[in-house]
């Protein structure tokens, strides 16, 4: 059975390109991640189309359940299985954390060490002689147009992050209130 996990996680469509990207690598760890036989994944799938049909939650619950008891679904197979996948989103997550500081580290970090050596230079420059004059009018251009680089990157990480904390949150939060509905009704 194919599972589409981006429409039965649902996340909003309002996302720019970078968070529906997040959206397509996640779903795709979960999809490479997906245990044999059926887990968590096929009953939010079944859970999902009950949904559909305008059915309430914890009767769409029960009614998944009821079917995938049938094939040897299990309350704690359910939990452990969901869990499962809340690990494989939390070690995506650990993952771009740690690209993303070694972007900061990478394209600010050394940026900022730039800069400061090159206000430096400018320093001892200055009281060189004339000829020198130059070569510290270069060195600041430099510097204006690092700062700006800087700033652009700076962005760029940090709606990264936001667009990649957002569905992390959102498909996380499913998977919780996921674990606390099959607590409640099963």
């Amino acid at each position: 059975m194919t599972i589409d996990l981006k429409s039965i996680f649902n996340i909003s469509s309002d996302l720019d390109s970078k968070g529906k990207n997040f959206i397509n690598i996640m779903t795709a760890a979960l999809e490479e991640s997906n245990l044999p036989g059926f887990d968590y994944l096929e009953f939010k799938q079944s859970m999902a189309a009950l949904e559909k049909m305008n059915m309430d939650q914890a009767t769409a619950i029960k009614s998944a359940f009821a079917t995938a008891s049938t094939v040897g679904l299990t309350k704690e197979k359910l939990l452990k299985t969901a869990d499962h996948y809340r690990n494989i989103l939390n070690a995506q997550k650990s993952e771009f954390d740690d690209a993303l500081q070694n972007q900061v580290r990478l394209k600010v970090e050394g940026k900022k060490k730039e800069v400061e050596e090159l206000r430096k230079k400018i320093e001892a420059h200055k009281s060189a002689i004339e000829k020198l004059e130059l070569e510290i009018q270069k060195s600041q251009e430099t510097i204006d147009s690092s700062d700006k680089d800087i700033q652009v990157e700076e962005d760029k990480i940090a709606k990264t992050k936001v667009s990649f904390e957002t569905v992390y949150k959102s498909i996380l939060e499913i998977i919780s209130k996921d674990m606390e509905s099959f607590d409640q009704h099963l």
